[in-house]
């Protein structure tokens, strides 16, 4: 009869517990609903740059040999910023001037003979054509001889020099940035989805990670016309004021307002569940209110319709609450 008894009371006992368990109150965060703008924002990242600035990349591959060292500094149109080896490009321009001293003395040999009618007319043509031809590859080969010099594009500060004397330089590889140091500006890739609602003219707001506690603004300049089909995204350019605290390189966040509604009723985002409602606790219970929304921010949103100010919501929203249980407000 023990041995029954036993069994009966461990289960009477586990019963017991689970009916304290999901009988006491659960603790919940609650904020209260407050009065504040709210603005629909379209977000995306950007770079602060200068509004006039330019790369200066070598056209060929050679070694460096001289950097000016010049980082920082104020720099004059075509001023000599670094040289690259040119001794092969050297020795191609002074084997073709010795094939052009040898075709202009083979030329006027031919012409001397021409005159006595030993030499052809052919002969003597096709000699001038030969010295032509070397003549012109002199000229293309003294052009590109120019490639091993590289000069500021314009008037300005040289922003940022890379490279060491001894290294070898690739084609296209930026050696300096060359350009005014105001003004800036700010340039972002916005998503195509949002793209439509970016217009020039709108407001937007700044947050920097160097100036956490500054409110940073800009306005939309332009919108690139054309794409980019791979990123799906579009070049966004945002002009900065004349005082912007943002260096030239700083990485930015960039909140473009689309749409703002003064002393509008807010509640945190996460207080939102997924069928558009918010939980209140009344009197120790949780209530699911139904309610109407509007603008919805980054980390707040609207409501226009359901809710007053100052009623407390819970956030986040729970998933797994019932109507009517009992809860405790975390403090």
């Amino acid at each position: 009869m023990l041995t029954r008894v036993v069994p009966i009371l461990a289960l009477l006992l586990a019963a017991a517990a689970a009916f304290v368990l999901l009988s006491s109150p659960r603790a919940v965060e609650v904020v209260p609903a407050r009065r504040g703008t709210a603005a629909e924002v379209v977000y995306a990242t950007g770079t602060v740059e200068p509004v006039t600035w330019a790369k200066v990349a070598p056209l060929v591959q050679a070694r460096i040999v001289e950097l000016c060292g010049c980082e920082g500094a104020t720099v004059a149109k075509d001023q000599v910023l670094a040289r690259l080896d040119a001794r092969s490009a050297e020795a191609v321009i002074a084997e073709l001037q010795a094939r052009q001293d040898y075709l202009t003395r083979e030329w006027d040999r031919l012409r001397r003979l021409a005159e006595r009618d030993i030499a052809t007319r052919a002969d003597l043509e096709r000699a001038e054509s030969e010295a032509a031809q070397v003549e012109a590859a002199i000229a293309g080969a003294r052009t590109r001889l120019e490639n091993y010099v590289l000069r500021a594009p314009t008037d300005g500060v040289v922003l940022r020099q890379e490279g060491e004397v001894g290294e070898i330089a690739d084609p296209g590889e930026a050696l300096y940035w060359v350009g005014q140091i105001a003004p800036l500006r700010v340039v972002a890739e916005v998503n195509e989805e949002d793209i439509p609602r970016v217009t020039p003219g709108q407001r937007t707001l700044l947050a920097a990670d160097a100036f956490p506690d500054r409110r940073l603004e800009a306005e939309v300049a332009s919108v690139t016309p054309m794409g980019d089909p791979v990123n799906k995204t579009y070049r966004v350019r945002f002009t900065l004021p004349a005082d912007t605290p943002l260096m030239i390189g700083m990485s930015v966040e960039v909140n473009v307002i689309v749409r703002e509604e003064k002393d509008a009723l807010l509640v945190p985002t996460g207080a939102v569940d997924a069928s558009g409602a918010v939980w209140v606790v009344e009197e120790g219970v949780a209530r699911r209110r139904e309610v109407t929304l509007g603008i919805r921010g980054t980390t707040e949103v609207a409501v226009t319709e359901g809710l007053d100010e100052g009623v407390a919501v819970i956030t986040p929203a729970p998933s797994d609450l019932a109507e009517g249980a009992h809860v405790e407000v975390r403090q």
